[in-house]
């Protein structure tokens, strides 16, 4: 029997995307042989890593001077391969502190050049996204960097901040395509799949061209993402069977009605949660309103016995990985796309009867 899973990473997938996955196993079309087998120069699967980077493309609108990149190494690889590519003139760098991951990027990025914490919300436990203006940003900074969601703490950026020329470049492991985004808005987006693209193992990465070809000599050729365009992701063997699960994870949004219509289901997930949230005298979340994250929603009940009662509970009841991250304790609900809407009524009514009887 399947369970709701809740986790923040790696997450659930849908099971017609697991089901699809199940069915080509062992032959994909056919080739004879798994997509685990194939070479990843033979003829197959260089069509199967061009079919997706095609789906993301369209799905996330893709403007044609941006590179797509599927790498390896998780969103933490990219805390250095960023600044090593992208510091290039002042060898500086604005940097917001809005959770742990940022906090670790930027501790990453100062090994290499100068970094400036433009705003931080540490003091609070990263419970809100600190205001800024476009007077705060320097203008000859190489880049100014964000997480645009922040898994751990439960906040977002509703909206991204204004960098005039300076490229502004977002990590969006726990995001990417839960709602529509404006890619020319960035210069670089990076993702580790597990959050929300497929299993672990493939970090996605659009790159806007003009930012290419700055790496020093002394940087690694695997950390060059110049290199990585000029052999389309392929300079050595790539996580084939990953990029093949993104490709049927970008079929199922395809299939869904694309971006637009999960936004508004994720947007509909979300206020089931925190409407019972705003309204429940046993649980309180820990994000601030204006800043809540829809992908994972942090609460607790504030007795740290009742919180551990709670989530022993609700496993036994089939609502797995509910446990917060050991930084912070309390509950985190992570409700990724793949999560159907049944998953957070079912929830909701488990914390309903778990209030009524604590």
């Amino acid at each position: 029997m399947r369970v709701f899973n809740f986790s923040a990473g790696p997450g659930v997938l849908p099971l017609e995307v697991l089901e699809k996955a199940q069915k080509e196993l062992v032959e994909y079309g056919t080739s004879g042989m798994s997509v685990m087998e194939m070479s990843h120069r033979s003829k197959p699967y260089e069509a199967i890593i061009g079919e997706t980077e095609a789906r993301l493309r369209k799905l996330m609108d893709i403007p044609d001077n941006y590179s797509v990149l599927f790498l390896q190494g998780g969103a933490s690889l990219q805390f250095a391969m960023v600044p090593l590519n992208l510091f290039r003139k002042s060898n500086t760098a604005d940097y917001m502190e809005t959770g742990q991951f940022a906090s670790k990027a930027l501790k990453e990025a100062k090994k290499f050049g100068e970094v400036r914490v433009v705003a931080s919300s540490k003091a609070d436990t990263y419970s809100y996204i600190p205001k800024i203006t476009k007077e705060d940003v320097n203008p000859e900074a190489d880049y100014f960097y964000i997480c645009a969601n922040n898994t751990i703490y439960g906040t977002k950026f509703n909206v991204f901040p204004d960098t005039g020329d300076v490229p502004l470049v977002a990590d969006m492991s726990s995001c990417i395509l839960s709602e529509k985004v404006d890619v020319s808005q960035f210069g670089l987006i990076f993702a580790g799949a597990q959050k929300n693209l497929g299993p672990a193992g493939v970090t996605l990465v659009i790159i806007r061209n003009d930012l290419l070809g700055f790496a020093k000599e002394n940087v690694p050729t695997m950390l060059d993402y110049k290199v990585m365009v000029e052999n389309d992701s392929m300079y050595n063997t790539p996580p084939t069977y990953g990029i093949y699960m993104l490709k049927l994870m970008f079929e199922w949004i395809e299939a869904k009605g694309g971006v637009e219509v999960l936004e508004k289901i994720n947007r509909e997930k979300a206020a089931l949660l925190y409407d019972f949230l705003d309204q429940s005298k046993l649980f309180k979340g820990t994000a601030v309103k204006e800043d809540r994250s829809m992908m994972n929603v942090t609460f607790v009940t504030g007795d740290a016995d009742l919180d551990a009662k709670f989530v022993k509970e609700a496993t036994a009841a089939g609502f797995v990985n509910l446990k917060g991250h050991r930084s912070v304790g309390g509950m985190r609900a992570s409700i990724y796309n793949a999560m159907p809407v049944e998953g957070i009524q079912k929830l909701v009514e488990f914390m309903k009867k778990f209030e009524a009887e604590n």
